[in-house]
């Protein structure tokens, strides 16, 4: 049986629903805006029903007040976001987000918050696939998948960065075979699912799925500076489980990684992310979304 994705409907108000501002600014959050100018716009809508003694909000009407709250472009962009928000709600496909990205790159943080706007239950990385593995698959039969991904250069011959990459491509393509099945069954039971890891490299997996909208897109940090301190509030954050030292002594090859994985992408024409800012990024993921939701509607039948 199919899943639905679980994304309430447009909370316009009406004479059984009285409009809410936390309802709405929480549906305007999820197409990508900030929350600040969310609920700016939220709140002008509100004292808008109230003077004009209405209870339901008119899309055009919201068109002006979104103008008149951010502004010409940002107005017009919101209206855009929300109508595209809209159109998702209706889409019976399910569907599949690859989220990749080299280790430190908020790949899980992105990934739990896209999920939630989009009403899908089902998150899980190529960690997780990995670590299965590790229970079938004994260190003699199948070495790499028993190390980090940056780490899996140590199951494998070679010298330097040829031999990072070379674990790092070993460990990738076995952990892919039970990534591959994952979403065989997702496809099979008509489940949305987001998906996060580094082994999601572009132009190792489909471009592109039958009887499911697929996403993919890669999220990057350019600044090396900024990607070190990602490793620093895990260690934080984990009370010392992900530990620091570990990430910082292996910190060259996780950057060599994700220098593969971004050139990858560029080659495959997967978009690349820059992860300097959650809420920016965010953004640009579910745009990425919305633009793959409208090719496939806009493909289908008339």
């Amino acid at each position: 049986m199919r899943e639905p994705r679980h994304i309430e409907p447009l909370p316009l108000g009406g004479e059984e629903i009285p409009y809410s501002k936390g309802l709405m600014a929480r549906s305007l959050i999820a197409t990508g805006m900030s929350a600040v100018r969310a609920y700016e716009l939220a709140r002008r809508l509100d004292s808008d029903l109230t003077e004009t003694g209405t209870t339901a909000v008119d899309l055009e009407r919201m068109h002006e007040l979104a103008v008149e709250v951010l502004g010409d472009d940002e107005g017009a962009r919101a209206m855009r976001r929300l109508l595209r928000y809209r159109e998702l709600q209706l889409l019976e496909l399910p569907i599949i987000l690859l989220l990749g990205g080299a280790t430190g790159t908020g790949k899980s943080t992105i990934a739990t918050e896209i999920a939630y706007r989009l009403g899908i239950s089902r998150v899980t990385s190529t960690d997780f696939v990995r670590q299965t593995m590790r229970a079938f698959f004994s260190r003699e039969f199948m070495p790499s998948v028993h190390y980090s991904s940056f780490e899996a250069g140590q199951a494998v011959s070679g010298i330097g960065g040829e031999q990072v990459l070379t674990g790092f491509l070993d460990q990738t393509r076995n952990v892919l075979v039970g990534v591959g099945a994952a979403i065989d069954r997702a496809l099979e039971e008509g489940w949305s699912m987001v998906l996060e890891g580094v082994h999601l490299v572009p132009g190792m997996l489909p471009a592109s799925l039958e009887r499911a909208v697929l996403v993919q897109c890669v999220l990057s940090i350019e600044d090396a500076e900024s990607h070190s301190q990602h490793f620093w509030v895990r260690d934080v954050a984990s009370d010392g489980v992900r530990r620091l030292d570990k990430y910082l002594e292996g910190f060259d090859d996780i950057r060599a990684i994700q220098e593969f994985i971004v050139s990858r992408a560029r080659e495959s024409s997967v978009a690349v992310i820059e992860n300097d800012n959650i809420e920016s990024a965010v953004a640009d993921v579910m745009e990425l979304v919305f633009a793959e939701v409208e090719r496939v509607q806009g493909d289908g039948p008339d």
